[in-house]
């Protein structure tokens, strides 16, 4: 029988497990029951649609499952999974939660100093927290340095808000606007070397 998941009993982000090994169809309703979440008809369906996403992110991608968050953007609730590919390059993907379809995939890098961040950086990391802060007053705790699909770089911060309220804002680093806003709703696993 095929190994569908490894939960570390290691110490991660609201005690949760962190994803590894490689993902398939059932992870998603794994993923859940090990958080509880699985308790009703909604939930099993809510599984159903992370291993839509899942099977969607292995046609593009191949790798390690780093984290998965549960977000809210305008409204709409949607997935977004970091897998660590056979190189070491860790990637992003947005994944709608009602139809598991892909919306969006970034390439991240570790700091504003990589060459494909650069090329296209005309903000200041301290620009770029300064904007989002303005919008989405609390404090910085990750930051991510990320490639769009377009070769555009971005800033993604989590910040959190005097209520502890988790609010990510994207800030593309050509032009200093903000280009996507989350709400967090939770989230697995946990890269530690994003922490501020």
């Amino acid at each position: 029988m095929r190994e569908l998941a490894r939960v570390d009993n290691r110490k991660q982000k609201r005690g949760t497990a962190a994803i590894a090994a490689t993902a398939t169809p059932a992870l998603g309703f794994i993923y859940a029951l090990a958080l509880g979440l699985v308790t009703s008809t909604s939930s099993y369906a809510a599984a159903q649609s992370v291993d839509s996403c899942i099977t969607a992110i292995q046609k593009q991608k191949t790798g390690e499952f780093i984290s998965l968050e549960k977000l809210n953007v305008a409204g709409k609730p949607f997935y977004e999974f970091e897998i660590k590919d056979s190189k070491g390059v860790e990637w992003e993907f947005m994944c709608d939660a009602k139809s598991g379809k892909i919306t969006e995939m970034e390439r991240e890098v570790s700091c504003v100093e990589d060459e494909a961040f650069k090329k296209n950086a005309k903000v200041t990391e301290k620009e770029a927290i300064d904007i989002a802060l303005k919008a989405h007053p609390g404090n910085v705790q990750e930051v991510e340095y990320e490639i769009e699909e377009n070769g555009d770089a971005s800033f993604e911060f989590d910040i959190v808000n005097d209520k502890g309220a988790e609010t990510k804002v994207e800030v593309n680093a050509d032009n200093g606007k903000i280009i996507e806003v989350s709400k967090e709703a939770w989230e697995i696993g946990e890269e530690a070397d994003e922490k501020r």
